[in-house]
């Protein structure tokens, strides 16, 4: 039986956190970097019309001297940190080159690779500033504060960092769990998703254990704290978050890979391409000449571009079609991965109860029709998804809902009121009768001979058996009918699991916090075979290091707090857009916007063709290179024509990396064709 709380007098104390700031969102030009990048942008758009337009040159060569200052002081003055640690990075050798290409008179490419590099840092910095904001703004779901319960039963409001293992709180009706702990008193239904990703509230009564940052439902709970607020699984949720963040392999594009190599060598050789001929008694403005020639057409450009347009062009055909990628890095990733683990609720599920199925019992006298009728009337008035579960399917059915009357609710129970003349209750079958001391021995005429528990039992075996959650509907005192209700399997989350499989070579894994039985049955609807329930986040991020200790590339999708860990641990996130929390949706490298599951695989194929046609442009701009260098060293290339060379390969592997803009490509890789 529920135990009656009885309120008692608040002495309320000191707000725990006086004059704190509600946590925002970093905004972009807040960072210095986004302000530097804007500058350098806007300066080299003043200057760009006024040189095509024949402009003198003193009007647009300030123009693009302040875009190069702005957008290129800040990487020219980490590369030169660099060197300071004895390393070379292509930062520095852009802004050398950029510097190059001015000094010979191609002021407009240099400030071009300026603009290019500085946006691209700006938005390296925005990724990690907001992936920030949201793992601060974690700790919000915790309340500030919780009414903890003396001796003598006197209520005080204290500040959750100011709890205790021991102490006694008390949790009111629609208040969030302000520590972990174990209940001593009360019933109630608290929605978890947070925490395990249940798409339904749990019941919880004496014994049960809750979480911070949970949503208690109607019933009040004393409960008492077994872990400080430190400790506590929301506060694990975090660290874990920002370890996975911080100890992920750093993220590079293939080019960046070898950067070291080719940065030493273009110096190196350029000095000697300068200084060799000059030794042997070449003059001084020849040599130059060479030397400058030289490096412009040795210079990354083509390589950069190379890489480039084929990853932005998938992103930009992806954003297209909802899916976003947040940068060049994740969309080459992408195309990497071997390996896949899902999330259910809200991933391969719609993340939403609905009523599956509508089972009057022999001899009630009802029809589905009339079942749903009185079952949906009486949980009209209640604000538990369940209930609204059952409103929406006779809504959906044209079903008319007659008024009920004396409404009342028994947290963990089920609800009661009168429709129509008649008594009806909704709720758990174990709990509802146990309610009416598990009998009904005088059924009305009108609903029909009385239900023998047994009779409905094995219904609700059945039911429960597939997966689904099974609520008894009791028409004046005797069992009806029964509901079953579940969280409904997304249209095509079998195609999408069959297609991820085939794109990886292996079968995509269930992780899912929810209860073994419901996970195994929708396993058996999507076609996945190992099947990973009753996970906590930590056993989720374990589950993908396992995977990747065996040498897997994993692709994590997800959409809710419980699936940060995994998302920031994987080589690869996902985070479904729709009902997806904050901090999944920062975590992730990529958010499906529509909540179209399908788009996860045709991404993927997507990133796969953008990788290919890096490789393709990588050695059209190695031949032209290597073809410009020779001529330059062997022969005498005129600087002119070197130019024009080297923008002529830049120019066409642009060109080439831009075929992935094209519908055609979206549709082919989202039919299947990743080549």
């Amino acid at each position: 039986m529920t135990s009656t709380l009885t309120p008692q007098p608040v002495e309320r104390a000191k707000p725990a956190r006086t004059g704190a700031v509600a946590r925002r969102r970093t905004r972009v030009l807040a960072l210095p970097e986004a302000r530097w990048a804007a500058a350098a942008t806007v300066l080299f758009l003043l200057a760009l019309p006024l040189q095509l337009t024949g402009a003198p040159a003193w009007t647009w060569g300030p123009l693009y001297a302040l875009s190069y200052v702005t957008g290129g002081w800040e990487p020219g003055w980490e590369g030169l940190k660099a060197l300071k640690d004895r390393t070379l990075d292509v930062d520095l050798l852009m802004v050398v080159a950029a510097l190059g290409a001015a000094v010979i008179g191609q002021v407009m490419d240099g400030a071009l690779l300026i603009v290019i590099f500085a946006t691209s840092g700006a938005l390296e910095a925005l990724a990690t500033a907001r992936t920030a904001d949201s793992v601060r703004g974690l700790l919000d779901l915790a309340p500030a504060t919780a009414t903890r319960l003396g001796p003598d039963g006197g209520e005080q409001a204290v500040a959750v960092e100011d709890l205790t293992v021991g102490d006694l709180v008390l949790v009111r009706p629609g208040e969030r769990v302000g520590a972990d702990g174990r209940v001593l008193d009360g019933a109630s239904e608290v929605d978890q998703a947070t925490i395990t990703g249940e798409p339904l509230p749990v019941p919880k009564e004496r014994g049960d254990e809750v979480f911070a940052g949970t949503l208690n439902g109607t019933g009040a709970l004393r409960v008492r704290v077994e872990r400080d607020a430190s400790d506590s699984v929301i506060a694990r949720i975090v660290r874990m978050v920002q370890e996975a963040s911080e100890t992920k392999a750093p993220t590079q594009l293939f080019i960046e890979k070898v950067e070291q190599r080719y940065s030493l060598g273009m110096v190196a050789a350029t000095l000697a391409v300068f200084l060799v001929p000059l030794a042997f008694g070449a003059q001084l403005t020849d040599a130059l000449l060479r030397a400058m020639t030289f490096m412009i057409v040795a210079s990354p450009c083509a390589v950069v571009l190379a890489t480039m347009p084929p990853l932005l062009s998938a992103i930009a055909n992806a954003g297209r079609h909802g899916v976003l990628v947040k940068s060049a890095v994740v969309m080459e990733r992408l195309g990497q991965v071997d390996a896949v683990a899902l999330d259910k609720t809200g991933t391969l599920t719609e993340g939403s109860p609905r009523v599956t199925d509508v089972r009057p019992l022999p001899g009630s006298g009802l029809d589905e029709g009339e079942l749903l009728t009185l079952a949906a009337a009486a949980e009209r008035p209640s604000e538990h998804p369940l209930a609204r579960a059952v409103v929406d399917a006779a809504r959906e059915r044209g079903l008319a809902l007659p008024e009920a009357q004396d409404f009342t609710s028994a947290p963990g129970v089920g609800v009661t009121a009168v429709v129509g003349g008649r008594t009806v209750s909704v709720g758990a079958p174990a709990r509802l009768l146990d309610a009416r001391d598990g009998t009904a021995t005088e059924p009305d005429a009108a609903v029909g001979t009385a239900v023998k528990p047994e009779e409905f039992g094995r219904t609700a075996a059945e039911l429960e058996e597939s997966g689904r959650t099974a609520v008894l509907v009791v028409v004046d005192g005797t069992p009806a009918g029964l509901l079953g209700i579940a969280d409904r399997l997304r249209p095509d989350a079998a195609a999408t699991v069959a297609s991820l499989a085939r794109l990886t070579g292996s079968a995509p894994v269930l992780l899912t916090g929810d209860n073994p039985r419901a996970a195994a049955h929708l396993a058996v609807e999507a076609r996945i075979d190992d099947v990973r329930a009753g996970l906590l986040p930590q056993d989720k991020l374990d589950a993908v290091r396992e995977l990747e200790s065996a040498g897997r590339k994993v692709l994590v999708v997800g959409d809710g707090v419980n699936d940060a860990p995994a998302l920031a641990a994987a080589h690869t996130g996902i985070a479904m857009g729709r009902a997806g929390s904050d901090l999944a949706l920062e975590t992730a490298d990529a958010v499906v916007v529509r909540d179209e599951l399908a788009a996860v695989p045709a991404t993927v194929a997507l990133s796969r063709r953008a990788r290919r046609l890096v490789v393709q442009n990588l050695v059209i701009a190695g031949v032209f290179i290597a073809g410009l260098v020779v001529w330059d060293l062997a022969g005498d290339l005129p600087l002119p024509l070197g130019v024009a060379g080297h923008e002529g390969s830049t120019v066409l592997v642009g060109l080439n990396g831009l075929r992935l803009l094209r519908e055609g490509a979206w549709q082919r890789a989202a039919a299947g064709e990743s080549s």
